[in-house]
């Protein structure tokens, strides 16, 4: 027997080996709570302690019972909460085998309840286990055809007590071993295989069984158990070979013994659990008895009474082609009631009362969908990004018949994942690009994990609503594939390592869209907002230039129109240009003269500095009508200074603009140049883009409007 030790999984190697040799190989018996490996004397098979395989529950040590076996000296308690708890048993698809679980609960302590709870295998409710005698073997059988490389066995669901398990096996069986025609869609649960003229009370199984079949004792009464036997009753044996090689290969020792009905009937009644149900039954009879030539043992089945089979005659030497030759008719596709009694009556030309070897009684159990087999996958995968966490240890499907504490389901059949909640679960790796095909889901939350990589394909995700990948380490660009999700309503992606552009859809507000601390993710609208602050800058000082250029041109030629006058005056500064006094300047749109003298009164002699720029500092003042006024002194007097002052009087005091601050006046006086404008309360353009300790940094919106009015001006002034 091959076992891998895994949290929540048995996996086996099974070797495949004709039907007629021992199947022990390939046998997985695990004693729950059992503290070591053993092999069991009394059959030679060899017991696995589940002290490796599961590390929920706790192991618990049973006082001294009537029984000899040592897996029935412990069992494993399981909490009593709303979790199942599973064992994992490695299979060969489309092959059948025996699973059979034992409960023995050994004591009842004053305080404790007699233990009641659910049993599953994969999404199919298996068993409702209730306990009534704390001192008796309870058996859970199932025969199945396996859908998947295993299967899950789990306990859940506690109604009283806490569940446990005392033993898990699992037997394969030969090729056509209990075919049925709806395997696909039904497990046979078994209800009763009795052994008939059993020789003593115990059970028969391996190694007279090959398959490890357990074959109760007819000898083994209990209430309501092979009760009502008719009388006339007698039990006989043979120690001769029985031929058995039929397709369910009964062991030979149970086919050595029977019952005989020397009045002519045969009858039993017992209790069948979780009836009345469909089922099939099969019979088992074997002539074992030497015939006088003019004997004959011919019987019908009397009840319960079925037309397609009670009307069938039993002919057992004839049917099987001889004697110690095993007949095993089959009962496909019968209803048997909670209390089954049944009795087979001989023929009026038989002289020999109906015999029977043994019986055996499924129940047809409905298989559950279990949840799609992509979503398992997917799951299975994803447990691998944190192996050792409790979360990635629960077992059994995620769905049925409990969610896996960091799933939901839909109710559809089958079952699909419609939420994976995975936030700070210690998740390291990629992103699994399998989770595209899980379409069902809604909800995504792997967020403050240790997450690495790009993100994957996820663009068949249609029904995701939810996406939270925050405080992890993911990289790459944002696919555009998240702009056509169609019903995302919030996406969480900051604290990574995005770069690039972020998609503009994503900005439109449909989405709950948060992307802060992607130093290199950038934001597609502002980029483009950007462009076009810069492009309409650039423009604006283009145009600036080149008017300057233009006017100093036009002011050059006016110069030397000037110094050609016949009147030969000769004048400095701005009087080279038109005359200052006698009201010149005014006619022709200049701004006024203001001393020296006036100017150095109204701001204190130049005491209070507001700023500076290129052209020199400017001056706090105020008039003696009590206007507000910034008096700009030109720096250094060079020639090229001189012009721009020359500029500045005449192209201002041509334009008059609302975004444009008012030119008052000038002064030429003692090789000084000054410019006086109307002064402004709100600080200077500077600190409103730059931000200083009275103002806040314009948004862009505004410093759009701004170069926009700037422009407009430019364009004025040409």
């Amino acid at each position: 027997m091959g076992l891998c030790s895994a949290q929540l999984a048995v996996t086996c190697l099974f070797i495949v080996v004709p039907h007629v040799l021992s199947q022990v190989a390939e046998f997985v018996s695990i004693d729950c709570g059992g503290s070591s490996n053993y092999t069991d004397p009394r059959t030679g098979l060899g017991w696995v302690s589940d002290s490796e395989i599961i590390k929920n529950g706790k192991a618990v040590a049973l006082a001294s019972t009537n029984l000899n076996s040592m897996q029935y000296r412990s069992r494993r308690d399981f909490p009593t909460d709303n979790k199942k708890y599973c064992y994992r048993l490695s299979t060969k698809e489309r092959r059948r085998y025996i699973v059979r679980t034992t409960f023995l609960y050994g004591s009842l302590g004053s305080e404790e309840a007699y233990p009641k709870f659910q049993l599953y295998l994969d999404a199919t409710k298996w068993a409702t286990v209730t306990i009534q005698e704390v001192s008796r073997v309870y058996v859970e059988e199932l025969i199945v055809r396996a859908t998947s490389g295993y299967v899950d066995v789990c306990v859940c669901c506690a109604i009283t007590g806490s569940p446990f398990l005392s033993t898990l096996e699992l037997r394969p069986l030969n090729l056509s071993m209990y075919a049925t025609d709806y395997e696909d869609n039904f497990f046979l649960k078994v209800a009763a295989r009795v052994n008939f003229g059993a020789p003593s009370m115990d059970a028969l199984r391996y190694p007279d069984d090959p398959y490890d079949r357990i074959w109760e004792s007819d000898v083994n009464r209990r209430p309501n158990y092979l009760v009502g036997v008719a009388p006339g009753t007698t039990r006989i044996n043979t120690s001769k070979t029985i031929n058995t090689l039929t397709r369910e290969y009964p062991p030979m020792k149970v086919m050595q013994t029977a019952v005989v009905g020397t009045q002519g009937l045969l009858s039993y009644r017992l209790n069948l659990e979780d009836f009345p149900a469909n089922a099939r039954a099969y019979a088992y009879f074997a002539e074992i008895e030497d015939l006088g030539a003019n004997d004959t043992r011919k019987f019908k089945l009397v009840q319960p009474y079925f037309p397609d089979y009670s009307n069938a005659v039993v002919n057992i030497a004839e049917n099987a082609n001889g004697s110690y030759t095993l007949y095993e008719p089959s009962y496909m596709n019968v209803t048997f009631d909670f209390v089954l009694s049944f009795s087979f009556g001989k023929t009026k030309d038989s002289t020999r009362g109906p015999l029977l070897n043994a019986i055996e009684i499924s129940k047809y159990l409905q298989i559950s969908v279990r949840t799609d087999r992509n979503d398992v996958s997917v799951l299975d995968a994803i447990r691998s990004l944190s192996p050792d966490s409790d979360w990635a240890n629960e077992g059994g499907d995620p769905c049925i018949p409990i969610l896996w504490s960091w799933v939901n389901c839909s109710s559809t059949s089958p079952p699909r994942v419609t939420k994976i909640a995975l936030s700070r679960k210690n998740l390291r790796g990629e992103i699994l690009p399998d989770i595209n095909y899980m379409e069902a889901l809604t909800e995504l939350w792997l967020d403050g994990n240790n997450l690495t990589g790009i993100l994957p394909d996820m663009s068949k995700l249609v029904n995701l609503k939810i996406m939270h990948l925050e405080n992890n380490q993911l990289s790459g660009s944002l696919p555009p594939y998240l702009v056509h999700l169609p019903n995302l309503q919030e996406l969480f992606v900051e604290n990574n390592s995005f770069r690039g552009t972020i998609p503009s859809a994503l900005l439109k507000g449909k989405v709950l869209f948060k992307y802060d601390n992607n130093p290199e993710l950038q934001n597609e609208a502002h980029q483009k907002h950007f462009r076009l602050i810069l492009g309409i800058s650039i423009a604006i000082l283009l145009l600036i230039v080149g008017g300057s250029l233009v006017l100093l041109c036009a002011l050059r030629k006016r110069k030397r129109a000037d110094k050609g006058d016949s009147t030969g005056t000769k004048t400095k500064g701005l009087v080279a240009y038109s005359a200052v006094r006698g009201g010149h300047l005014l006619d022709e749109g200049v701004a006024y003269f203001i001393s020296l003298p006036v100017l150095e009164e109204a701001t204190d002699n130049f005491s209070k500095r507001v700023g500076k720029g290129s052209f020199g500092s400017v001056y706090y003042g105020k008039m003696k009508d009590g206007k507000e006024v910034a008096v700009k002194i030109m720096a250094d007097p060079s020639s090229y200074l001189n012009r721009q002052f020359v500029t500045e009087v005449a192209l201002l005091s041509r334009i008059h603009h609302r975004n444009l601050v008012p030119l008052i006046g000038y002064c030429e006086e003692a090789d000084r140049r000054l410019l006086v404008y109307e002064y402004m309360h709100n600080g200077t353009l500077g600190d409103h883009l730059h931000g200083s300790s009275d103002y806040k940094p314009l948004d862009w919106t505004t410093r759009l409007q701004i170069a926009q009015d700037a422009a407009k001006v430019s364009f004025i002034g040409m």
